[in-house]
């Protein structure tokens, strides 16, 4: 039985507490009602795995359609997880202190693996099966630059090559993780680019784009499409990288209860979802499955430059800016809506995953949006209180944090809050420098784009959204 009283002691030193988990978690079988499938423009019917497979590696497009609720994951996925997992959870205690809020808050800490973040969960997976099934090269896009490095570190222990087009903005802007990524050998484009009719075609519009990634997708999947030895690997989105990140949520539940603690809150930031999506499907299996002793409130946290779940529409979209990719149904803010430059990459995009975004339509996630100007104030917060850095990304969910634990202080209530650390700052120097000099603006998005771009994905293919599908 849990109890929700205990010390709330710290496991960050104890990583032998927890192994590391034997299984991915797939919430397709747990959702509310079934999950919308995706749509192909052409045919205008579901799409079917033997096209995904051509897209992806073939393993992980079969995890897509898997209706099992567990997928085992390979011995040899699970022995270069243990480089850095079980990954620590951590009780925020100076922060609490600072704070003044009776509220517990604890984080995982996955700023921990090797390429700094979480990503490395998804990236792992995709590069073994794209060895042991032949494909030469994975080719992948990023903006932030944390899918970059986790896809090139993970190529690199299997000895698979990578190509990542990176959105101009961050390919200048972040220099080091694109060095990074080249330092396990990467192959590193700025979107968009010349290499592509995609990038072409953007830069024939605009010669000064800085990219987006949309624009980015829609460059590495048309490379990998015309590659018969490659296969695009994706870092969000899609239901099998977010059924790996769930190594995260499936050892926060036991690091938890080994405190005698559960969560009212689970809490993570939000780009296409895979973060937020890995911490809190376990505790949603268990709140359906009747494990829990408590309503569990989920909070996803956006950025108010790309406020999908707070300001976009439910509906099918494209993925890609191009709009040559399936149709899915989420909440978007249109395909062709490009976001302000704002320094929290990972999170500028116009749609979110379909799971995530069928959670926030029947009320099951709670989402929040703030502007870049409170979510690096949080973010130093954080960094003065617990000693680390969070990447721009995470600082959302510190925000969100602290909003809870300041509500918990007016109201006296002694909540569990359990956020995700999904990535450090250390190098994401320039940003804070330019948060702490106050040249800063808030980067929310500009008044009517929202609206134009949702009406341009509408008109696109009115038969579908007429008919909901």
């Amino acid at each position: 039985m849990r109890a929700t009283n205990g010390a709330g002691k710290n496991l960050g030193a104890d990583r032998q507490a927890v192994e590391v988990p034997r299984e991915w978690y797939n919430i397709v079988p747990d959702l509310p009602s079934p999950l919308p499938p995706a749509i192909d423009p052409v045919t205008r019917r579901p799409v079917d795995e033997a096209k995904l497979r051509r897209l992806f590696v073939g393993e992980v497009a079969r995890h897509e359609f898997a209706g099992e609720r567990f997928i085992p994951i390979p011995e040899e996925v699970r022995s270069v997880y243990s480089i850095w997992r079980p990954t620590p959870l951590v009780r925020a205690l100076r922060l609490e202190n600072a704070l003044g809020t009776p509220a517990k808050i604890y984080y995982k800490n996955e700023t921990v693996s090797p390429p700094g973040s979480h990503k490395a969960n998804a990236a792992v997976p995709q590069a073994y099966f794209a060895k042991r099934e032949g494909i030469r090269r994975l080719v992948g896009n990023t903006t932030a630059g944390q899918w970059g490095c986790a896809l090139a570190f993970a190529c690199s222990v299997f000895d698979v090559k990578s190509t990542i087009y990176m959105s101009r903005s961050s390919y200048d802007s972040k220099p080091y993780r694109r060095e990074l990524a080249e330092a396990w050998g990467a192959e590193v484009i700025p979107s968009p680019s010349e290499r592509t009719a995609v990038g072409r075609s953007a830069l024939a519009k605009d010669p000064r784009d800085m990219g987006t990634l949309s624009l980015a997708v829609g460059e590495s999947q048309e490379d990998a499409m015309g590659d018969p030895t490659a296969r695009s690997a994706v870092g969000s989105v899609f239901n099998f990288v977010l059924a790996n990140q769930t190594v995260m949520g499936q050892e926060a539940v036991a690091q938890i209860e080994r405190l005698d603690e559960y969560p009212d809150s689970v809490i993570g930031c939000i780009g296409g979802g895979s973060n937020f999506s890995g911490l809190f499907w376990p505790f949603y299996h268990e709140v359906t499955a009747g494990k829990s002793l408590k309503e569990v409130e989920f909070i996803a946290a956006e950025s108010t430059a790309a406020p999908r779940m707070t300001r976009g529409e439910y509906m099918y979209d494209h993925v890609d800016a191009a709009g040559r990719s399936s149709l899915t149904k989420m909440y978007s803010l249109g395909h062709t809506y490009v976001p302000p430059d704002i320094h929290s990459a990972g999170l500028r995009t116009h749609a979110s995953a379909a799971t995530l975004s069928l959670l926030v339509q029947h009320g099951v996630v709670r989402p929040v949006a703030y502007n870049q100007l409170d979510v690096f104030e949080a973010g130093t917060l954080f960094a003065r209180t617990e000693g680390i850095l969070p990447a721009p990304e995470s600082a959302h969910a510190v925000k969100a944090v602290i909003d809870e634990a300041k509500k918990c202080k007016e109201s006296g209530e002694e909540k569990v809050i359990l956020f995700n650390l999904c990535g450090h700052g250390l190098l994401d120097i320039e940003s804070y420098r330019a948060y702490l000099s106050r040249e800063m603006t808030p980067g929310d998005a500009a008044p009517g784009a929202i609206e134009r771009a949702v009406a341009e994905a509408k008109a696109l293919h009115p038969w579908l959204q007429q008919t909901g599908a």
